[in-house]
């Protein structure tokens, strides 16, 4: 039974996240999502850890499988001991019981629930080990020339590295490949069996025109966000890596977008319709 407790916890580790310090490698890259034509780029051909930014793979993956018949959306996930092993952000129900491909979908969008990911990769890859080589050889057939893949989750691994641009190739992929499926990242909250649960995602959650993706977080990465953007009928995808804080990270993302984004008009609130009006504007 997920219990409150949990969801507790897992609050309280988001909160924590927010507010931690890291340091890493930094780089950024926007680009046009119906023109490819790059905006901006810095560093964003260096190497960096993705972290949570992986499940955007995963969830790729997953959609594959959904259109080929591998999986259906009712499918049930078995949660091994491996998979309800990965801290800290899962849904924790214990090993041997089920999730089924909605509830896993859902849960790595809104919650980046590790033991979702686990789940979706023993039950297509038969461990994690393969599912990450199955990954590595989707991006490179993606154009991700330098990604490469050990886990589904984004979880702690030296060998697990990509970049900003690759990601944007990935962010691309998944809005023109899956269109329908795309719009699941707009999620801002799920339901777990009854539990209501918040994101994260804190650009999504403020930004005008903001449809999705990810965030990601580990002590190597820094704080990691790739964006996508609909507004006025621009769409862009926009990643930032490295970043120091959540908010540091989320506030250069939305910068960086409003620099290349026509400004949001100004919404004038009508005047209220006078008794007098409505007399004057009969027949």
């Amino acid at each position: 039974m997920f219990s409150s407790l949990r969801v507790l916890l897992l609050s309280s580790a988001l909160m924590a996240l927010s507010l931690s310090p890291a340091f890493a490698g930094h780089a950024k890259f926007l680009v046009d999502a119906d023109s490819g034509v790059v905006l901006e780029s810095d560093n964003a051909e260096e190497l960096n850890y993705p972290a949570s930014l992986t499940k955007m793979m995963t969830l790729y993956m997953t959609f594959e499988a959904l259109h080929d018949g591998r999986l259906t959306w009712d499918t049930r996930l078995p949660i091994s001991e491996n998979a309800n092993s990965k801290e800290p952000f899962k849904f924790a129900i214990g090993a041997g019981n089920t999730i089924s491909v909605t509830e896993a979908v859902t849960g790595m969008i809104v919650l980046s629930t590790n033991d979702a990911a686990v789940a979706v990769a023993e039950k297509l890859g038969g461990s994690e080990e393969k599912f990450g080589e199955m990954m590595t050889a989707k991006a490179r057939q993606l154009g991700m020339a330098q990604t490469v893949f050990r886990n589904p989750a984004g979880l702690p691994d030296p060998a697990q590295v990509t970049t900003a641009k690759d990601l944007a190739k990935l962010g691309l992929a998944l809005m023109r490949d899956y269109p329908e499926e795309f719009k699941l990242f707009s999620q801002k909250r799920m339901v777990f069996r009854g539990m209501k649960l918040r994101g994260h995602n804190g650009v999504l959650n403020t930004y005008p025109g903001a449809t999705g993706l990810k965030t990601g977080f580990t002590n190597a990465s820094g704080y990691n966000l790739v964006t996508s953007v609909d507004r006025d009928g621009h769409r862009l995808i926009g990643v930032v890596m490295g970043g120091k804080t959540a908010q540091e990270r989320d506030e250069e993302m939305k910068a960086m977008l409003d620099k290349h984004l026509p400004q949001m008009k100004a919404v004038v609130a009508p005047k209220p319709v006078t008794k007098a009006a409505m007399v004057a504007a009969k027949p």
